[in-house]
Formats: structure tokens, sequence, C-alpha cells
């Protein structure tokens, strides 16, 4: 039986004193990763009591399109539109409105509700944000909704508009929604009034240590986000339960999805990347859909969250054709323990609709879709649509496909500084790096020695690509950003004493175990910082004395930055080379920047009303370089094009708004310079 941890205990309306419970344990699939799917199981009788249970009333059906509902306007389609439920859904997706996200430089969206209030995307993981968004949707239009799993009893669960429930009824101690939440859904409310409940503000997900939400508010995590946009404060309670208990790995459960044609391929769909039988993946959402350039073609932008939590990221079509043809969404090839990426329940998904089927809520498919449905188990047509996405997505620019494949290079990076023992995010990194070595040579006529020169930087050696099931540092998690920290101190520090010498960096990996680097924290006085090693899931590597380096493709580290080696080196703020990959950056002086041949530095920042001016310091013997100031519309609104050591540029800031900074070598020149920011 599966153990409950301490819940949470308080008083409902009537007095009923209840606890709640904030977790479940491991829920495994229904459906196998080998076993046919079909028009879907029943589920939950449409009969069942759920007077205490249910988190909101359905009276929709998905399918509808010419009922009283159907028929009105909503927040993303017109008065007798025509369409069934799940194509509103899809345009409903299509238009969340694009922003910055609150601390970071990338775009995410923001969401309306029904009243009318308008929030920036929450920050979470990448399958939590798909789950948010479907129940989001079926919660505000009354519609059917439910996942589905498998306890360590073997029994089915589900979890839905009519909570937590088997077939027979409430599921164990699970919250009784209905009975113990409120919803005011029936009351006129906007931001002046909007009811607030507490109990609800003060929630986390389960064991998360990083869903705040400080747009919302200081110290607001995922409970008070929901809080703000859900006058149904039952449908908040049901969120932090469904994500703090289902996954990815639930999401590629036949159960729960469908395998889709890549020509059927619109917003609302997921796209998942999975690289093993169980544990974690990563789950996209297909964000926008349009027609290509290039005849029968198409572009299409994703959005995830990631671990650490973030808001969804919204990635452009260049980047998003990368994950769409990557063989980890269930495309041909197999991964480290010989299972074929095709039988992992990768690739592109579409939700399955809950309906009332002959007296059973049943998971299954539309009528309309069942054109593009794949079967779950034939493998060819799964493992054929990555190649067939290279065809239908239209051929990227060469340069946006550089400065997108360096964001992902930049992305799995960051990833490690957070999670040093990530296989995963150095599997990911050498992918995008293989792609590089191949575009670069292909486009801009530079080896793979120059392409390393360029942009590879200690941490790529540091954090070297493992043999995943040869390698007991991939099942580690528990490495944080402080291991992190002391792990590149050591490496500064082996490097200095090389000096002429170089023999390149240690590479983080269990060699006997990490006693250099458990014992490098205890020298900086850290040792409480670095975490024994553990894992939570079965890791049949645990036994493993050394870990196993992959093959590497890369040019080795004293070629690139040993003594001698003259080639341009990347600063800390690459990849920057592009306006959409603008770095952000702050006021004051920085230093040890530098510009490659044919290259463009950009950072972001957003200065307050003011003076902002910018200047950058350099030899102009060694390299002329300029410099320009853009609004937020790409306007350039200050430059400078001299002949001098120093360019400068400034305007003045009416209100709080973002600018871009670009840095250029004049024709084409390479050199290193220093930069100086003054802004109000």
């Amino acid at each position: 039986m599966l153990a409950f941890l301490p819940g949470l205990w308080f008083a409902a309306c009537g007095g009923e004193e209840i606890v709640e419970e904030e977790y479940f344990g491991k829920f495994d699939l229904v459906n196998d990763f080998d076993k046919a799917d079909g028009m879907g199981k029943a589920a939950v009788p449409v009969s069942a009591d759920d007077s205490n249970t249910a988190v909101w009333e359905v009276w929709n059906d998905w399918a509808d399109t010419d009922s009283a509902d159907a028929r009105r306007a909503g927040l993303a389609w017109g008065a007798d539109s025509g369409l069934d439920w799940n194509e509103k859904f899809a345009l409903w997706i299509d238009g969340l409105s694009k922003t910055d996200a609150h601390s970071s430089s990338y775009k995410t969206f923001t969401i309306t509700n029904p009243q009318g209030k308008t929030i920036q995307a929450p920050v979470l993981e990448c399958a939590e944000v798909a789950y948010f968004l479907r129940a989001t949707f079926a919660s505000w239009y009354h519609l059917p909704f439910f996942v589905e799993a498998v306890d360590s009893t073997g029994t089915r669960v589900f979890m839905g508009h009519f909570g937590w429930r088997t077939a027979s009824g409430r599921y164990k101690n699970s919250n009784k929604f209905r009975s113990w939440y409120r919803d005011y859904s029936d009351g006129q409310y906007d931001a002046g009034n909007w009811p607030r409940d507490e109990k609800l503000r003060g929630k986390k997900l389960y064991g998360a240590d990083d869903d705040y939400q400080p747009f919302i508010g200081e110290g607001a995590r995922a409970g008070a986000y929901f809080d703000e946009l859900f006058l149904n404060k039952r449908v908040g309670h049901f969120l932090i339960l469904l994500l703090s208990n289902f996954g990815s790995i639930h999401l590629a459960d036949s159960a729960n999805t469908f395998n889709l044609e890549p020509g059927a391929v619109r917003q609302g769909d997921l796209l998942l990347e999975r690289w093993q039988r169980r544990g974690i993946g990563h789950t996209l959402v297909v964000k926008h859909v349009q027609e290509g350039q290039n005849p029968g073609t198409l572009m299409a932008e994703l959005v995830s969250g990631s671990m650490p939590r973030r808001q969804p990221k919204w990635e452009d079509p260049t980047a998003s054709k990368r994950y769409f043809t990557s063989n980890m969404t269930g495309g041909e090839g197999s991964n480290w323990s010989g299972d074929e990426y095709a039988k992992l329940g990768g690739g592109l998904k579409r939700w399955r609709v809950a309906r009332a089927l002959e007296g059973w809520y049943t998971n299954t498919i539309l009528p309309r879709d069942l054109d593009y449905w794949i079967s779950s188990t034939d493998y060819a047509t799964i493992a054929a649509r990555p190649g067939q996405f290279e065809t239908l997505l239209d051929k990227l620019d060469p340069e946006a496909a550089r400065d997108a494949l360096l964001a992902i290079i930049e992305d799995k990076r960051d990833h490690l500084r957070n999670y040093p023992a990530s296989c995963s995010a150095r599997i990911g990194r050498e992918e995008a790096f293989r792609d590089l070595y191949d575009l670069m040579e292909e486009h801009f006529g530079m080896s793979r020695q120059e392409v390393d020169a360029r942009y590879r930087i200690l941490d790529d050696y540091v954090f070297a690509e493992l043999v995943y099931e040869q390698s007991k540092t991939c099942c580690w998690n528990s490495t944080t950003p402080a291991m992190y920290e002391i792990i590149m101190d050591y490496e500064q520090q082996l490097l200095e004493q090389q000096g002429d010498d170089c023999s390149g960096p240690l590479v983080f990996m269990n060699d006997n175990g990490y006693e250099v680097f458990r014992q490098h924290a205890e020298e900086l006085g850290r040792g409480d910082e670095w975490v024994a090693w553990s894992a939570d899931e079965t890791c049949p590597q645990s036994g493993v004395a050394t870990d196993t380096e992959a093959s590497h493709e890369w040019t080795p580290y004293c070629d690139v930055f040993g003594p001698g080696s003259q080639t341009c080196q990347p600063d800390r703020f690459e990849p920057n080379n592009s306006r959409d990959a603008a770095s952000a950056i702050m006021d004051g002086s920085h230093e040890e920047l530098t510009i490659c041949a044919g290259e463009e530095d950009w950072y972001w920042i957003r200065p307050a009303a003011g003076t902002l001016r910018v200047s950058i310091y350099f030899s102009n013997a060694d390299g002329d370089l300029d410099l320009k100031l853009l609004d937020d519309q790409g306007q350039v609104v200050s430059s400078s094009a001299g002949t001098g050591d120093s360019e400068t540029v400034e305007v003045s800031v009416s209100e709080e708004a973002d600018y871009f900074i670009s840095v250029y070598g004049y024709s084409g020149a390479e050199n290193s310079y220093s930069m100086t920011i003054t802004a109000p």
C-alpha cells in the first residue's frame, strides 16, 4: 500500500475537521508502451455520487457545436463558430498573448480569465504547464476532464472534474473539493473585490522549492497564483494536487493522449521528448501554427516550462523545429539501454477528451480526429514522424538556426548550473553541438575546431557527456547551484596550477565517489552545502565504481583554451548573437567581453524613466567596433560608429521600457571590449 505523508489539518465551512493529503506516491501507466490503444475504457460512472468531491459542474460535451453554450462567443472565438470545444481549445491556446517573462529576457504569454483579469503565465515545470492549460480551459467551460493512472495495488485511479476517484468511489482519503472549498463563480467580482482563499494562497506544489510567482507578490507560491486566477477556488486546490501527483510519463500514457499524424498538428497539441521507459521526460505545448513561406510547409512554435521551474518559454520556429525533428520525440534509433525511441511514448500527441459514453466517463477520441490517429503500437509510423516534420516544417534561415542551437546549448548549461549531475542536459547540449557542427560547416565554412573555439566554454568540458546506463552520476537527484559553484571553483584552481602544462579540467563524475569535490567544499568552508549522492528512482547503475564518459566529438580542451591558442573565445554572455537571443544585463561596468568575427553581441535592459547611457571601450587598432541602441520595437534610437577607441549612445527614457544594445564589428571585425551602462 502507498504510505500517506503528513497532511494539512483545518476545519471546513460546516465545522468538519479534515486533513488534506498532498501526495499519494508514484503512479504508473495504465497502458504500457507495448500495449495498443483504442477508443478508451470506461472510467467513472456518470451517475456516481460526487456531491462532496466534485471540482466543477459539467454541462457541455467536447463534441458540441450547436448547443446554446457552444454557439456563444468565447475568449478566442466568435458566436456561431461551428467549432467543437477541442477546436476552441486550440484557438484559446493560440490567442494567449506574447509578453516578456517577468525576470528573464525570453518571451512567455499572458492568460485572461472569463472575468477579464489578465495575469502572466505561472512558473511551472514542463508537464505542469500542459496539465494547467487543459484543466483551466475545461473548468471555465464546464467540460468533463480527467487523467488516469494506476497505483501500487494495480487500481485505476482518476483525477478530474469529479475529484479523485476510482470506478467505485472516492480514492482513499483524497480531498472533498466541493465540501471543503468555495466557488464564487456566481458572484460579480473584478480585480477590486476579488475573493481570496487564504488556505489556497498558502499552498505550494508538493516538494517544490521553486514554484515562487514573484509577479503575484512577495513569497507567492503556486497556490497564490491559482487564487488570483480562479473564482472557483476548488480548481486551484485541485491543480495543486494534480500537478503534485501527475507528470510527463502520464501524458505519454495512451490512456490520456493519443499519437497524431504530423500534418494534423495544431495549437494545444503536445510534443513529448522521452528518452527512458520510466522517469521524467520533457513536455512542450504547441502554441502557434501557421503556413510556411514555402508551399506546403508549416511553421510551428512551442512553449514549455522546465526544471528548475520557470514561466513557459516561447520558442521561435527555429528552436521549435529542432524539437519536432529530434529522435527523442518518438523517432528512429534507440537510447543507451537499447530501447527504441518509438516505443517510449514520445512524439506528437493530442489530448483525449472525456465524454459520457453509455453511462460512463471515458477518455476517448473525437470522430473528427480519427483520420489523424496513429495506434500506439504502430511503431514504424510513429518513428517516421520526426523525418516527416523535417520536410513539413519550413526550411530555416542558417543564421536563425545557428542562434536557435546556441540558445538550446545555453539552456542546457543553465540547467547544469542548477543541477550539475544532470545527464539529460549534458546529452542535450552535445546533440545541439553536433547539429551546430553540421550547420556551421555547410553554411559558414567553419571546421569543428573553429566552432569549438568560438562557442565552447569550460563548463562543457567539466560536465562532459556520460554514458547514461554506465554512470552512477546520472541517477543523482539532489545536486544544487551551490555544488556547481564549488565544482567550478575547484576546476579554476586546477587549471591555474597546470599553468603552461595544460592537461584540462577534471570531469565531474563518479570516480569511486566524489571525494575530491567534497574535500574542496570543506576547504572552502562550504562542507555543509555538499549534498551526498541519492536517487529518487530505481538506479541499476548505482553500484558502478567509475562512470563512463561518452565518445566526444569536440576538440580537446587544451587545443581550444590551452597556452598558444589564439582563437576568439566566447564571453560569459554568449549566446547573444541576435535580438531574440539578447542577454539580460544590469547597469554598471562589464569587463572581458568579446566580439568574434562576423557576429554581434545583443543585450537587453529595462531602465526606469531618466537617461540611459551606454559606452564601450576597446583598442581600435585591434578591430573597429560600433554600437547601437534600439527600442522594444527594434527601432534604432541612438548609434555610434566612430574610428576611436570608444563608442557611446544614450536616450532619454520617459517611462520604464525595454531597450536593446547591439555591439558589432565594422566589416566583420573581432575584438575584446568593456562596457559601462548608466541607467536610472
